[in-house]
């Protein structure tokens, strides 16, 4: 059976996209935030204006992800940091390092790495003062969620939203990542 792509992470059969499409619209969107742990540690991590994206890369064709996130929080008006120990600048911004040689500091980090990786990064967030922290998941493909980063960011007092996609939530979501969200909610694969 044919399938069609409806998000760089998710392709689905003809006719699923209506019931997805049916079902996402019974998702709240606006109005009061329900009492969910997941939906509260969202609304904070989205509330702040200054996001660090850790794994932006140079090769958006193989790697697209954390360019995806990166662009939609600065379109979505927040002010973003590319961090890659590997590039100079991203997109016409500087590109740091790390997240201790952004200056001013961040509220927040979306990591979009390998899970070893995001543990150094989780550790580089408490040297440097940053309390939020997105660990990255795909559907298909890709998790840059790690128990022991995790466990570090419970242990130092650091809020971890430990799986899903930025993209899922907050103004201009598209059809894909709607579709996403439900079908997670109603798996079960949502972070807790």
């Amino acid at each position: 059976m044919p399938t069609f792509e409806v998000s760089a992470h998710m392709t689905v059969r003809p006719g699923q996209l209506e019931e997805f499409k049916k079902q996402a619209m019974r998702l709240p969107t606006e109005g009061p935030m329900t009492t969910t742990s997941l939906e509260t540690k969202v609304h904070d991590f989205l509330s702040q204006k200054r996001i660090a994206v850790a794994g932006v890369s140079r090769h958006n064709s193989d790697h697209p992800v954390g360019n995806l996130i990166y662009q939609r929080l600065k379109k979505t008006g927040h002010d973003v940091f590319p961090v890659n120990p590997h590039m100079q600048t991203f997109e016409g911004d500087r590109c740091y390092r790390d997240l201790q040689s952004i200056p001013g500091g961040v509220d927040g980090v979306v990591i979009i790495t390998r899970p070893e990786v995001t543990e150094r990064i989780v550790h580089d967030c408490s040297d440097a003062g940053v309390r939020r922290v997105w660990m990255h998941q795909s559907l298909g493909k890709g998790s840059s969620v790690s128990q022991k980063a995790v466990t570090y960011c419970h242990q130092h007092d650091i809020s971890v939203i430990a799986g899903a996609c930025p993209m899922m939530y907050g103004d201009g979501v598209d059809v894909g990542h709607t579709c996403m969200r439900w079908i997670l909610k109603f798996t079960g694969g949502l972070p807790t």
